[in-house]
C-alpha cells in the first residue's frame, strides 16, 4: 500500500470511530438530528438483518416497492440527500445530485447481504456529511425537487424520511412475522 492510499484509508477509519462520539458532543439541531439518525439507522439495519432472504421480495400489493426495495431506497437516498447540498457521493454509488442516478442505484440487482451491506456504508456517509456541516452552513438556501428550502429543512426532511421508511419496514417485517429486533 503507497502512503497516498494510507492517508485516505486512516482519515476514513479515524472518522468512522469519531461520529459515534462526534454525534454524542455535538450541541443543537444537527446534534438531534445525529442522535436520531444513530437510533433510526440501529433500527433499519436491525431490520434487514433479521429480516430472512426470502422477505426481501416480499411486497404488500402490486405496484409498491417490496422490502428488498426498500432498503435499498433508503440506502439511495442516503446518499443522494447529502449530494443534494453538494457532499459527493462516493463514485462506485453512480449518485449525483439528478435525481435519476438515485433511482438508478434503487433498480441495481442486489442480494440481502449487498443491500445490508450498502445501508451500512450509506448510513457512515450520511452521518459523515451531517457531522461536517456546521451550524453557520444550516441558513444556506437550497433549490431541491423544485422548492426553495434551507439545508436544515433538507436535514430535517432527510431525518423524516428515514423515519416514514422505518414505519413502513417495521409493517412489512409484521406483515412477514418478524419481530422487530428491538421489540423482542
Amino acid at each position: 500500500m503507497t502512503h497516498a492510499l494510507r492517508v485516505p484509508a486512516l482519515a476514513i477509519a479515524f472518522l468512522a470511530l469519531a461520529l459515534p462520539s462526534m454525534a454524542q458532543s455535538r450541541e443543537g439541531l444537527m446534534g438531534d438530528l445525529l442522535k436520531d439518525v444513530a437510533e433510526v439507522q440501529s433500527k433499519i439495519v436491525g431490520l434487514a438483518k433479521a429480516m430472512p432472504e426470502g422477505t426481501y421480495a416480499w411486497r404488500p400489493t402490486a405496484g409498491v416497492r417490496s422490502t428488498g426495495e426498500v432498503f435499498a431506497h433508503v440506502a439511495s437516498d442516503n446518499y443522494f440527500l447529502p449530494a443534494a447540498m453538494g457532499v459527493k457521493a462516493p463514485a462506485e454509488t453512480g449518485i449525483t445530485t439528478d435525481f435519476k442516478t438515485a433511482a438508478a442505484f434503487e433498480k441495481r440487482v442486489m442480494s440481502r447481504d449487498q443491500i445490508i451491506a450498502e445501508l451500512e456504508k450509506s448510513f457512515a456517509f450520511l452521518r459523515a456529511a451531517m457531522t461536517a456541516t456546521p451550524d453557520a452552513q444550516l441558513n444556506a438556501p437550497l433549490d431541491v425537487f423544485g422548492q426553495k428550502m434551507t439545508q436544515r429543512g433538507l436535514w430535517i426532511t432527510t431525518t423524516t424520511h428515514l423515519h416514514e421508511h422505518l414505519g413502513q419496514l417495521i409493517a412489512y417485517a409484521r406483515s412477514n412475522k418478524v419481530t422487530p429486533p428491538w421489540s423482542k
